[in-house]
């Protein structure tokens, strides 16, 4: 069936390129100062009001009559640069742009810049300009770029303690998070007070909302896509910063100029270090490495290999500890078959794992639970002509989970060695999608995408006379499957389809629908995603997780893009959404599909964003109205409840100014109504216990969160010819110290001196609160 679509789709698409004689001109766009390939630049003819833009490898392919063109190139903050070309014959032309600080002050650039906004045919995808967000404040001076995001219309943060964050009413297990491709499990250091990403490596970043491209998959709410940088190929520099809480180092080169180069990154908290002098024995630290390589071995074949690799590991004296981390690697190859049809072909692994340990003469113990997984991603792209590229490939992913394992740690110890069975599983996607520029005015991007996901042996499967009852469990049978057996089989049809019209001068509406699939589930019954959670497959008792969404949107632009206007609306349902009984015992569980429950869940809300992308003040305010709803057989009694990320009303603002060229500030301000959250209501006694009682699931809110964060930044003016140039940070989070509730318990009721009150049968309700204000000051350099 696919290879019949795809014949069908390129004939179609093709019939108009045999009319006339035409040739293609091609090449890649890089960054003059650096040699990096430039994602998302805007190749535009103005004669045919047609154009493209850059790939993820900064490749692109314009498929022309024969004739003479004025071609432009453009990117935010970059020079507009105008080309004239005569197209007599394929032409490959690699082009260079300077960014605009190293233009001569002489020089004006007066150019109108691409509409990108209205005219890009993505919608509900936010692009990070790295150099806008170092410019905001950042906690302990580490531009986190997870933060920024929690900051966009339509994403909402977990809270402080974590780097979590949830899309259009998805949970946060919902969000793939890749860095060059590769997934990451858990993207928290210091539980959130950084991230995994090191924003000195960082080239670029895009979040997807809606509009999903059909290359995607495996996720229900947003894709994360960070690239990291490949590395100067011209000459050797570096960077880093020396902060409150941890210090970073970065340095990049050729390995041969202009043909090949790395870059080698490297961070690491001191928090542990100022913990001993104290004489602290709660010591916690994190570190995380990046490293890149790539060969340009013609400019027909490239080759790429990255690694990332970071921990963190809390330590409580000599008795308790636990530690967790991501590992990544990932080898790529890009390769031209012709100047029209591009490819990439990608391996990657991936491991996520975490780890507990007890010391104790008679409770000793250490868990630990991982999850690792490899793909081959094979993705091709035809640029036809100016108005169809198609494009399509085949991904294929396997997986091997390990839920836990205990073992012992001292030889009296009360622990046997017990291991929850390993689970396998492979997934394999096909998919393919056009864009296709049906008039200067209407644009399409269709697709469609076909996910067969296999639970796989070897495993002992238990079946149950009840699966419901998680309280008197009765087992009927075990199936046994051998290596490679195949347990259960899901297959699902995910379509994708955009529309963009412009209906005038700077302004456009658009329109998406896509289906997502979902394979893998975290198994957690907290409220806020932590490392210590793990996942398990669909499979024998658990079905995959499907949202359909639908997206609108107007967007205009206004005094010469100098400001941006967008609003958009959506739906989101999902079915077969993941939860857990109440009260239910998800860790070390044999019998854990005796507690899974799946019920659908609905989402609905819009997303104000009104930003200025130019001139000395920029920034942006961004409002979001949103409302989600799940209803779960088995959970809350069957009725209807709000999720636990449920925030009617969420304000960011984003401000940065340049005073002059050696100082800058920077606002950040926040604001959300309280989550829910479920508390006991009642409790009973039995046996001399009082469990508490539950009868409602997220019946509670907490109380509304909001937060001010200022930063100034100084850059000293440069000695003569020095490389060296330094950089102070001065932040401050929580300006005015506003104490923002992470969680809500009970207790035994007592008094201020911690004594209990009275028969100690009653309880009270108390919140926890994690982060004050914080000033920070950081020392950043380049040379």
């Amino acid at each position: 069936m696919m290879r019949i679509l795809i014949t069908v789709v390129f004939i179609s698409c093709s019939l108009a390129t045999w009319a006339q004689e035409k040739f293609t001109l091609n090449g890649y766009v890089k960054d003059n100062a650096n040699g990096e390939e430039l994602i998302g630049v805007s190749v535009y003819i103005p004669a045919l009001k047609a154009g493209t833009v850059t790939n993820s490898y900064g490749f692109y392919s314009l498929t022309l009559p024969k004739g003479t063109y004025d071609v432009q190139f453009s990117y935010l903050g970059y020079t507009i640069q105008k080309q004239s070309v005569s197209l007599d014959h394929d032409i490959e032309n690699n082009v260079q742009l300077s960014a605009e600080a190293e233009v001569m002050e002489e020089v004006v650039i007066s150019e109108r810049a691409i509409d990108e906004n209205v005219v890009s045919l993505q919608m509900s995808k936010n692009t990070l300009d790295m150099n806008q967000v170092r410019k905001l404040p950042a906690l302990f001076g580490e531009v986190d770029i997870i933060k920024n995001i929690q900051m966009l219309p339509g994403v909402i943060t977990a809270g402080e303690g974590t780097s979590s964050f949830y899309v259009r009413g998805g949970s946060a297990d919902q969000n793939l998070i890749l860095i060059d491709e590769a997934p990451i499990y858990d993207p928290s250091h210091l539980f959130g007070l950084f991230s995994v990403f090191n924003a000195d490596v960082i080239k670029d970043s895009e979040l997807y909302k809606g509009g999903i491209p059909a290359r995607f998959g495996g996720r229900l709410s947003s894709i994360l896509d960070v690239r990291t940088k490949d590395g100067n190929n011209k000459e050797f520099h570096g960077s880093g910063g020396i902060g409150s809480m941890a210090a970073r180092m970065m340095v990049e080169g050729p390995l041969k100029k202009e043909k090949s180069s790395y870059i080698i990154s490297a961070r690491r908290s001191y928090v542990d270090v100022f913990m001993k002098m104290a004489g602290q024995d709660n010591l916690v630290n994190f570190y995380d490495v990046n490293a890149k390589f790539n060969w340009k071995a013609n400019n027909s074949n490239r080759f790429f290999a990255a690694f990332y690799s970071g921990r963190d590991a809390f330590k409580f004296g000599d008795d308790f500890g636990f530690q967790w981390g991501n590992t990544t690697g990932t080898l790529r190859w890009n390769h031209l078959f012709s100047d029209r049809l591009f490819s990439n072909l990608t391996a990657i692994a991936s491991n996520f794992d975490y780890k507990l340990e007890l010391k104790d003469p008679t409770q000793g113990f250490k868990w630990t639970s991982s999850l690792q997984e490899m793909s081959v991603k094979y993705d091709l792209a035809y640029f036809i002509n100016t108005n169809n590229e198609l494009t399509f490939g085949y991904h294929v992913t396997g997986r091997r989970f390990s839920p836990g394992r205990i073992s012992p740690n001292s030889e009296a110890s009360i622990f046997e060695e017990v291991e929850l069975e390993h689970m396998y599983a492979l997934d394999h996607a096909f998919y393919i999608s056009n864009q296709q520029r049906v008039t200067p005015k209407l644009s399409l991007d269709y697709g469609l995408r076909l996910s067969i996901f296999q639970n796989i042996g070897p495993y002992d499967q238990y079946t149950y006379v009840d699966p419901k009852d998680n309280i008197n469990v009765e087992r009927s049978d075990t199936l046994k499957y051998g290596a490679w057996d195949n347990i259960k089989t899901y297959v699902n049809l995910e379509p994708r389809i955009g529309v963009r019209y412009i209906i005038g001068e700077g302004q456009s509406v658009k329109l998406s629908y896509n289906r997502m699939v979902q394979n893998t589930h975290l198994i957690a019954a907290g409220t806020v995603p932590v490392p210590f959670n793990t996942w398990n497959p669909s499979g024998y008792y658990l079905k995959p997780q499907l949202a359909d969404q639908v997206a609108a949107g107007y967007f205009r632009n206004f005094m010469d893009n100098k400001y941006e206007f967008s609003l958009e609306t959506y739906y989101k349902n999902i079915s077969n959404v993941t939860d857990f009984a109440d009260n239910a015992e998800v860790f070390f569980n044999e019998d854990l599909p005796t507690e899974y429950r799946q019920g659908k869940s609905w989402s609905y809300g819009a997303e104000l964003l009104l930003a200025r992308r130019e001139g000395k003040l920029t920034g942006s305010v961004g409002y979001t109205w949103s409302k989600t709803m799940r209803k779960i057989e088995g959970v809350n009694l069957g009725r209807t409840f709000p999720a636990n990320y449920d925030r009617r009303h969420v304000v960011n603002i984003q401000a940065a100014y340049d005073l002059s060229p050696q100082w800058s500030f920077g606002a950040n301000f926040t604001y959300s109504t309280g989550r829910p959250t479920t508390v006991p209501t009642a409790k009973f006694e039995y046996q001399n216990y009082n469990p508490d009682v539950i009868t409602e699931r997220n019946g509670y809110r907490l109380p509304a969160y909001h937060r001010l964060d200022i930063s100034a930044t100084y850059n000293p003016r440069p000695k003569g010819d020095r490389k060296w140039r330094g950089q102070w940070v001065l932040s401050i989070y929580n300006v005015y110290n506003r104490a923002n509730p992470f969680t809500i318990y009970t207790r035994t009721t007592k008094n201020d001196d911690g004594d209990v009150i009275g028969d100690g049968r009653t309880k009270e309700a108390r919140m926890i609160y994690l982060f004050p204000i914080l000033p920070s000051i950081t020392y950043n350099f380049k040379f």
